[in-house]
């Protein structure tokens, strides 16, 4: 990797065609044998006691800028959806610089799907709505950007002349070097890189020079799977306490680990997150749980003691559930969440009324325990979408009972009759415990039976509204079963529709879910370390490209 030349970028002067392509195809020889080499000043590399994301964060130094050729490590144009480019093109078209920035740049380089490509441009709010996109919407007070929809989809496009003025705590971020002489949009790069949350973050993507720019040494903590603040972590995190949530979400959904100052200041200032607003905290939640990283989310919530705060009936119960042992191996709850991360990604994720479906039924087996054949006639019938469906699958599954304590107990032999009223008893028992997860006095209520429970903190972020989608889901399952039909046919998951929060769409899957947790089969889980987090994927690639890790110098210290 070469350091950002102080010069504008070739590919921004008139030479002719033929030039820039000889250009371009020696600088990519030269990028393939230096891979992420940094500029040599007066023979001696890079100065010794420069700054480490990792070891000093939030001190910048313009010698350690630096970029690479995307085709390097394997990212195609192809890989940006064609709507994106189209956003992109407009933009550059209309004479703006226009980038990929954030976290769709990070997964590019971890070969992993993004959740959104968000678009930062030289143009201002107001110009890209008067000359680009005049139906765009500029939405936001503190960081506003342009809501652009294009051809069905939605993208956000941010300015770099907004965030310029919006970067709080720079008196407490070190510069080494004056930045007179370098490019003027690498400054703009630069200080826009400043107000982002973590350096794995803060990378930018040009698609049409194919260049990666990165300012904080952000592809170095990808490099070591790490999560670090841009500037120091307690000052990020008090100007935005939901820094503290996007990190967590960073690391589970990543399998990364913090760095020691970042997860100091987490564990210092997690009570903070009280204040955020109840609409961003089920934002950040739903972000979450929601792209399949919800049993590492929650377990990374309670190790830093969030959990206590967001969701105090779950952190009571794991610590009941943990004394005396090491591992939640064994324990429904995870087991029911790594169940549901099995059909969901960043590119395919669910609506937040199937995990607040999920938590619910498991609260209702925690405050009245069940038959194990109950919980799977009910599972069954809400996959199956009928009563005899139903029963033909329990009839079939020949599969060993499987046993949670205190949820579910061994089954009785019930007859059908007796199950029928049984199942339609535990319908009603979780649409009672959806309450739990909404009102103040009832969750009190039930996190009281926990005696060594932490301190109440008396936030309830889910809305009403998630509430009547949630009692939705189990609508019809408390009456009689024999008339109960709400068959969606067998055909595969719809994830539009289930992103959308179509009712038969999440409970079809609500069920699919509980009965994998039932089943004999249900995935093993761990709080040891190692196990807590997905893997990590920083070196995942190709034979034809280079490793991640190959773009760094051997030997440098965390």
């Amino acid at each position: 990797m070469t350091a950002v030349r102080r010069c504008t970028d070739l590919s921004s002067l008139p030479s002719p065609a033929p030039l820039l392509s000889r250009l371009s195809s020696a600088a990519s020889r030269l990028l393939q044998i230096r891979k992420y080499g940094s500029r040599k000043e007066d023979g001696g590399g890079l100065r010794k006691g420069r700054s480490s994301s990792a070891s000093r964060p939030g001190f910048i130094d313009p010698s350690s800028w630096k970029h690479f050729d995307s085709r390097t490590v394997g990212i195609p144009v192809g890989a940006i959806p064609r709507n994106c480019m189209a956003v992109l093109q407009m933009l550059k078209r209309k004479g703006f610089e226009a980038y990929l920035v954030g976290g769709c740049v990070r997964d590019l380089l971890l070969k992993r799907a993004p959740k959104d490509f968000d678009v930062i441009t030289t143009a201002s709010l107001k110009e890209i709505k008067k000359h680009v996109f005049p139906r765009c919407f500029i939405v936001g007070k503190r960081f506003p950007i342009c809501l652009v929809r294009w051809r069905g989809s939605l993208f956000e496009v941010s300015s770099f002349k907004t965030n310029t003025t919006q970067v709080k705590g720079n008196e407490n971020v070190n510069c080494s070097e004056e930045t007179d002489g370098h490019d003027e949009v690498d400054i703009l790069r630069w200080k826009d890189s400043l107000r982002r949350d973590f350096t794995v973050n803060s990378l930018f993507f040009n698609p049409f020079n194919h260049r990666v720019y990165d300012y904080v040494n952000g592809v170095k903590d990808l490099r070591k799977n790490k999560v670090c603040t841009v500037i120091p972590a307690h000052v990020s995190f008090k100007e935005d306490p939901a820094r503290i949530l996007r990190g967590l979400r960073v690391a589970a959904r990543l399998g990364f680990q913090f760095s020691s100052e970042t997860s100091t200041a987490i564990r210092d200032l997690s009570p903070s997150i009280i204040n955020i607003d109840k609409t961003r905290l089920a934002m950040e939640m739903k972000y979450m749980l929601s792209y399949g990283a919800a049993e590492s989310s929650i377990r990374l919530l309670r190790k830093y003691g969030l959990l206590d705060i967001l969701l105090p009936f779950q952190a009571a119960y794991l610590s009941d559930q943990l004394k005396g042992k090491s591992s939640d191996r064994g324990l429904m709850l995870m087991n029911l969440l790594a169940n549901l991360d099995k059909f969901f990604s960043a590119d395919r994720p669910c609506h937040c009324s199937l995990w607040l479906a999920l938590l619910a039924f498991h609260n209702a087996l925690i405050n009245s325990p069940q038959d194990a054949q109950v919980i799977k006639a009910f599972a069954a019938l809400m996959h199956f979408g009928t009563w005899d469906s139903a029963i033909e699958f329990l009839n079939e599954d020949v599969g060993a009972p499987v046993t949670y304590v205190p949820e579910a107990f061994g089954p009785s032999g019930a007859k059908v009759d007796n199950l029928m009223e049984r199942t339609s008893h535990l319908a009603s028992l979780v649409k009672s415990s959806v309450d739990t997860l909404t009102c103040l006095n009832t969750l009190k209520q039930s996190v009281v039976r926990y005696p060594g429970a932490s301190q109440f903190s008396g936030l309830v972020f889910v809305s009403v509204r998630e509430k009547g989608r949630v009692l939705g889901i189990f609508n019809g399952l408390d009456s009689d079963l024999t008339s109960y039909d709400e068959r969606r046919g067998m055909h595969g998951i719809d994830y539009k529709l289930l992103e959308d929060g179509v009712t038969a769409e999440v409970r079809f899957v609500l069920g699919k879910v509980i009965m994998d947790t039932m089943s004999a089969e249900s995935p093993c889980a761990s709080t040891d370390d190692a196990a807590a987090l997905p893997r990590p994927a920083a070196d995942v690639t190709d034979a034809n490209h280079c490793l991640l890790s190959t773009l760094f110098h051997s030997g440098e210290s965390d």
